[in-house]
């Protein structure tokens, strides 16, 4: 094996080593104060489950910095998937805007009673309760007066055993339901 080679072979068969270019322009990537980039890394323990934030390490490339974040917290922990990402890419919420995080505990969106038409809803039942007291009574009336004019009395008690419910208006003149008492 020579040291010059693009890569390294190991003796041992479990270890695997990624050829790293000798040549690479941005394998020492360093910021202003001489350090190499930080980068957060998350970990997904098993398949189909969520990243978890687990650490954050420097390193001089993303692809540099995976293999460190493979090492540090990959090798001691069940690990399915790794994900590194500049730190100076995290995008997050300031600690001001805490209030955006607010829950309501108002739920009456969820109750008919937060809506406005409520009092519309109320007074256009009580309205119709109204007018249909005031019709059966007058159907009741009506009822009786074709009883008290029938000659047989057959007829009358078969009109007695009927009550006449009126229905509301639709706009297609008044509607009544015959309904056996």
């Amino acid at each position: 094996m020579s040291l010059d080679s693009h890569s390294y072979t190991s003796a041992d068969p479990r270890m695997n080593r990624i050829p790293l270019p000798l040549d690479a322009t941005d394998a020492h990537q360093e910021d202003e104060l001489g350090q190499w980039q930080t980068y957060e890394v998350f970990q997904q323990r098993n398949r189909g489950e969520q990243h978890v934030h687990v650490g954050s390490l420097h390193g001089p490339n993303p692809e540099m910095a995976l293999i460190l974040a493979k090492e540090q917290f990959g090798r001691r922990e069940k690990c399915a998937n790794l994900w590194v990402v500049r730190t100076s890419d995290v995008f997050a919420t300031s600690y001001e805007d805490a209030d955006m995080f607010q829950h309501s505990f108002d739920k009456t969106y969820r109750e008919s009673d937060g809506y406005r038409v409520k009092d519309t809803i109320e007074q256009f039942t009580k309205d119709l309760d109204r007018r249909l007291a005031k019709e059966a009574q007058a159907s009741t009336d009506t009822v009786s007066a074709v009883a008290a004019s029938a000659s047989a009395p057959e007829a009358a008690a078969k009109v007695s055993e009927w009550k006449a419910i009126p229905l509301p208006d639709l706009g297609q003149g008044p509607r009544k339901v015959l309904v056996k008492r």
